[in-house]
Formats: structure tokens, C-alpha cells, sequence
């Protein structure tokens, strides 16, 4: 029995990731200026983030924690004295600036340490926490783009900086590491007025090609303009022809980079719009980085359903993000529309031979929070799209530091202004997460009874999550064809889903209500293929016990049907013995 259950633990995909601001969540500074400087507003650290945070993390549930701007980025923060050249401010997103714009792939973020000079060693001292703490580590590995004015001063003996070598006088060449507009001066947009005085102008002569595949010396505000784009060997302006062999330039340099990080204990990456990077590139350098590490894993974000397979089977991707396709049918229904049915077009047409590849999340950084006036306004009303999300399939689900405290954004906090996310930009404290992080003993000492209420929720999901059988490792049938255009009365296939999830151990029973105003009584079909797919005897009498929560006890004379009333916004879970 040990041994059976230590095999299905370390095979799982069903693992919990959760995403963390690294800047923001050991903050307790509640200044909260507008732009406010690192000094005004503070920073959180790596040595905040100690064994009480892991364990209380831990403890929660979570088996992954996905470190968010962790590798040195461009900032209007002086770090200069620290050997660190100072960034122009015109290409830069935010006084702290945006953890997508890597200015040193070899550097950690010196905002991060309490000693700038023992960055390294802080991060390092992390890692080590977390593996105490029977924890995993993610961090970003940002493939497709770095800063306008990247400069590694602490790369190691012998490895050349990207465009080092380069020829300039090329719009593209195979192993130059950046595509240039020969004979044009980069344009800062018009309307970029940072929030620091700007001493002299930035100057890139030629220009470079902008991070969003902007081939012009002229981005626009609204692109990627604090970036440019990295050269894997595709020549754009030439059809996208390819010239992958021999390996070039930039391949063997971001590989190094890789094994980099995994030397320093990191478990994982999570790959910014890995589908702005060749496929090939990826197919190459996971199974070189895996000749390291086997159990490292490799997140793509990604949003071309289209590409997923060739992502999967040959860019050799672990997981990918399901954001065009569950998080999108769930918002529409978080929202108060949508279709329930969409869950089902989602899994048969996009992620459904990739269901164990797909990680699942309702938050981001990227996202907007449920609580903000631009998603559900509300953390309860995630309650059936959590669920499901966790439970759908054998695949991952990650939740955003805060989204089990309902983190509410409600004004403009610098760069990105009132957007309904969590600045990714500057220096800010979250209220919410500070009540939990209690000066740093973790504890939700100061939180509301509110906020204790939905964190229990998130926490009595994830141990439910990490103990059922049937979720972690069991096969999934969906019942809403048999239940919806009127063959179960009074059973609103718009608002509700019904689900099975099975193993020789356990069969389970979910019905999810997203219906945010109104209940139901009505019944739900479970037809004799179901049965027999389970094992089960489909003619004999079930009883349904409720689990999660759920109180209920259902006994059917009838297998084939199961009578209930559901509320609104609500889950049923049955365990059916």
C-alpha cells in the first residue's frame, strides 16, 4: 500500500502551483504611494518568504511555488554602485520595472535582497527553504525578448552578452542574437513620460526589433516597447524562413542559461509566450536540460489551441496554459453569462487529448482578479469555477498569491493604472495579503472573518484535491450530453455541468451550478455505459455520499438517475459507494 501510494504521488500531474509576486509578498510596507519609490512603498525580500510562509503554503496544499521576477530585470531603481548600470527611464515600464524585460539572464533581482552584494546567495538560500519545506521551485524563463539595454556584469567566464557578436549592419543573420533596422534610430513612443526625471536621451542606433515582433525602429506605446526581440534563426521579413542548422547563436546561449538556473536547485520553468519562440528551439533544448534534471518540468504560456500539439509532442512541454478555452468559459460564466455547455466544447475540440498537459487557474498576473470591478466583483463567485478548474481533469491547477484572500485592485497603483490586476510594476503592498502575512508570521492574524471564510474554501479544495484518488489519478466521463435539451426536468444546461471522475478505487459524482441566481431541483442521468466504464453493476442500488462539504446522502432505487437540489453557485460532490 505505501509503495503503491509513493508511485501515484511522484507520477501525478495533478500538481498545485502557486504564483508568487516575489516583490509584493513578503511586503508589509503600507505607504501605498502612487509611484512610490522603493524607499516609500518597500519591497518584499527573499528572506522574507521563511519557514513559517512555506509552511503555512505548504500546509495549505500547494505542491509548486512559482516565483515571479526572480531573474534581474530593467528598473528606474539605481543600482549602479552595486556594478549594475543604471537604465534609461524612457525604456522602462514602472519605477521597479517589468520582471519581462531581463536585463541580466545570469542575476537575480537586487530588489529582492536584503544584502544587494549577496543577492545570489539569498536566492539561493531559498531554493534550499523550500526543498526543507518539501516545496518545488518555478521561476520565468523569458525566451523571446529581454531589455532594450541588456547587460549581464555577472555572466560567467567565457559566455558573450546577446548581440555581443553580432553584425549590425544586418537586418537579420542566423547567429546574430537580435534583429536590427539597419540604418534607422529606435524612436521612443510618443507619450512615454516616466515618472523620474529623465537625464539623457536613450539612444539605439540601429534599432532593434521591438519584443512583440515590432520590425520597425518606431513601437507604438502600447507594444512591448521596454524590449526587443530575440533571434532564434527565423528570418520574418523573409516569409519566416527557418535556419535551424547548424544550432544557432541564441539556442546555445539560452541553453546555458537553463542549466544555469537548474544548477541552483530550480525545478521548473514557467516559458513566457513560449509560442513566440520556434517550436524546434524547444524540442531541442528541454530534452538537453532534462539530460540534467528528468524531473524538471517545463510551463508554457500559450494561447493557440491550434499549436498545442506540436507543443506538447514536439516542442516536449510538460504542461500549457489553458487559457483560451477553460479560463474563457469560465469567466463568461463567472460574469453572469457563458454557457455551461462551452466546458464540454472545450475539452472535445481544444484540450482534450492534452486534459493531464493543461494547467488550469481563474488568476495570473496577467488576469484580472475576480474581486475587481472588471471580472466577478465578487471571490465567492469563483467558488464552482474553482472547483472545476481543480477537478476537471488530471492536470495541474495554480492559483495567484492573494486569490484565496480576495484581492481586490481599486485604483491606479502606477504604470499599468486602474486595470483591476496587481501592479507587476512597481513597489506597492497588497492590504489583503498582509492581513494573512501578519508581519511575517503568516498566520492570517489579521484577516476578516470574510477572508477567512473564502481562504478555507481555496484550503479544504486543495486537501480535497490532494487526497481524492479519483481526482488526482482517475479517468473522466461528462454527463452533460445526457442531461441537457430537456432529458432531465428542470436541468439548465447553460448554468449547470455534470461530471464524473473514477478510479478502481473511488467513483465520484460533481454537479456545478454556475448559476449565480437561481437553484435547482432536478436529476441527473448517469447512463449505463458509465457504469460499466466504472465497473460497476448499473442495475443495482446506489447510495451517493456527500463529500467536500456536502452533507447530503442520496439513496437511488434507480442507478440510472439521482434526484437533487442544488443552489445557486454552488458544487455538489458525491463519493458513490
Amino acid at each position: 500500500m505505501t509503495k503503491e501510494k509513493t508511485k501515484i504521488e511522484k507520477h501525478t500531474d495533478k500538481l498545485v502551483v502557486y504564483q508568487v509576486y516575489t516583490r509584493l509578498f513578503g511586503n508589509t510596507n503600507a505607504t501605498n504611494k502612487f509611484n512610490g519609490t522603493i524607499k516609500e512603498n518597500g519591497s518584499g525580500k527573499f528572506n522574507d518568504i521563511n519557514y513559517a510562509a512555506l509552511q503555512a503554503l505548504r500546509k495549505f496544499g500547494v505542491s509548486h511555488v512559482w516565483y515571479t521576477g526572480i531573474i534581474e530585470h530593467a528598473t528606474m531603481t539605481d543600482y549602479s554602485k552595486y556594478g549594475s548600470p543604471k537604465d534609461n527611464p524612457l525604456v522602462v515600464k514602472g519605477i521597479a520595472g517589468s520582471p519581462y524585460a531581463v536585463k541580466d539572464y545570469y542575476d537575480v533581482d537586487p530588489d529582492l535582497a536584503v544584502n544587494v552584494k549577496n543577492r545570489m546567495k539569498e536566492f539561493e538560500a531559498l531554493v534550499q527553504r523550500n526543498h526543507k519545506n518539501d516545496l518545488k521551485v518555478i521561476i520565468d524563463f523569458v525566451p523571446n525578448h529581454v531589455a532594450r539595454n541588456y547587460h549581464s556584469d555577472v555572466k560567467p567566464n567565457g559566455v558573450r552578452d546577446f548581440g555581443e557578436d553580432d553584425d549590425k549592419t544586418k537586418n537579420f543573420a542566423v547567429n546574430n542574437n537580435f534583429y536590427y533596422v539597419v540604418g534607422q534610430d529606435f524612436v521612443v513612443p510618443h507619450g512615454v513620460n516616466p515618472p523620474i526625471k529623465v537625464t539623457e536621451p536613450y539612444i539605439e542606433s540601429p534599432a532593434k526589433a521591438t519584443g512583440n515582433d515590432v520590425f520597425m525602429p518606431n513601437p507604438s506605446i502600447n507594444d512591448w516597447f521596454e524590449t526587443v526581440k530575440l533571434n532564434y534563426g527565423v528570418d520574418y521579413l523573409e516569409n519566416r524562413t527557418t535556419h535551424f542548422d547548424p544550432v544557432p547563436n541564441t539556442w546555445l546561449k539560452m541553453k546555458d542559461i537553463l542549466l544555469f538556473w537548474a544548477s541552483k536547485g530550480v525545478d521548473g520553468f514557467r516559458c513566457d509566450m513560449a509560442e513566440m519562440v520556434p517550436k524546434e528551439f524547444w524540442g531541442w533544448v528541454i530534452p538537453e536540460v532534462k539530460k540534467v534534471n528528468p524531473e524538471i518540468i517545463f510551463i508554457a504560456e500559450i494561447y493557440n489551441p491550434a499549436a498545442y500539439w506540436s507543443y506538447i509532442n514536439e516542442g516536449k512541454f510538460d504542461y500549457l496554459y489553458d487559457k483560451v478555452g477553460l479560463y474563457d468559459a469560465l469567466r463568461r460564466l463567472m460574469q453572469g453569462a457563458g454557457d455551461a455547455n462551452d466546458i464540454t466544447r472545450v475539452w472535445q475540440n481544444e484540450s482534450g487529448n492534452f486534459a493531464q498537459h493543461m494547467i488550469r487557474f481563474l488568476e495570473n498576473h496577467d488576469e484580472h482578479r475576480i474581486c475587481s470591478k472588471f471580472f466577478a466583483g465578487d471571490a465567492f463567485k469563483a467558488v464552482p469555477s474553482m472547483v472545476l478548474s481543480a477537478t476537471l481533469h488530471t492536470g495541474p491547477v495554480m492559483l495567484y498569491f492573494g486569490q484565496e484572500l480576495g484581492v481586490t485592485p481599486d485604483r491606479a497603483e502606477g504604470f499599468s493604472g486602474d486595470d483591476g490586476r496587481t501592479t507587476i510594476f512597481d513597489y506597492w503592498g497588497v492590504p489583503e495579503f498582509q492581513n494573512w502575512v501578519n508581519n511575517h508570521k503568516y498566520d492570517g492574524g489579521k484577516l476578516t472573518p470574510e477572508q477567512k471564510k473564502i481562504r478555507k474554501f481555496y484550503a479544504d479544495l486543495l486537501k480535497f484535491v490532494n487526497t481524492s484518488d479519483a481526482v488526482k489519478n482517475g479517468q473522466f466521463f461528462d454527463l452533460q450530453y445526457l442531461n441537457n435539451h430537456g432529458q432531465s426536468p428542470n436541468y439548465n444546461d447553460q448554468k449547470i455541468f455534470t461530471y464524473l471522475r473514477f478510479t478502481e478505487k473511488q467513483k465520484m459524482l460533481f454537479i456545478c451550478n454556475f448559476d449565480l441566481e437561481n437553484s435547482y431541483s432536478t436529476s441527473i442521468n448517469i447512463p449505463k455505459g458509465a457504469w460499466e466504464m466504472m465497473g460497476l453493476d448499473p442495475t443495482s442500488k446506489r447510495k451517493y455520499k456527500g463529500t467536500f462539504g456536502n452533507k447530503l446522502v442520496l439513496e437511488e432505487p434507480n442507478s440510472e438517475k439521482v434526484k437533487l437540489d442544488i443552489p445557486k453557485n454552488s458544487v455538489l460532490i458525491f463519493e458513490i459507494e
